[in-house]
């Protein structure tokens, strides 16, 4: 009975972690993007941030939702370049210096999460 409530406990907590490794992200993700915060942190001070070590932030998400937390940083970011191609009017290179990448980075970068398309053909495709 007692080995039942620890593995809930343990399952409830794992959840929690990665609830907030997502939470955070968005609020980071913001911050970066609205120039609160000049460049993005990486998965060990995101971890020490949210007061566990890089190893069990790893380790917790990945068993959570099956990738490394680096796959859903990625995501996120994408996420938030997709729309902002869509949504303003910023210059492909003022979007990926905003995403603290360089232009010539970013667009490789783009490209190997959105099937090969530039951010350019992404825009001309979805632009209202």
């Amino acid at each position: 009975m007692q080995n039942d409530s620890i593995v809930k406990s343990s399952t409830s907590r794992n959840t929690e972690i990665t609830q907030q490794y997502f939470n955070f992200l968005d609020r980071h993700i913001d911050d970066v993007v609205n120039g609160r915060v000049s460049e993005f942190l990486e998965i060990n001070q995101v971890a020490s941030e949210l007061a566990v070590s890089h190893k069990h932030l790893t380790d917790t998400v990945q068993k959570e939702v099956g990738n490394h937390p680096c796959h859903f940083y990625d995501l996120k970011i994408i996420e938030v370049a997709k729309k902002m191609l869509i949504n303003t009017d910023l210059s492909i290179a003022e979007i990926a210096r905003k995403l603290t990448y360089d232009p010539s980075n970013f667009s490789k970068f783009f490209k190997n999460w959105v099937l090969g398309k530039t951010p350019g053909q992404f825009r001309k495709e979805h632009k209202k």
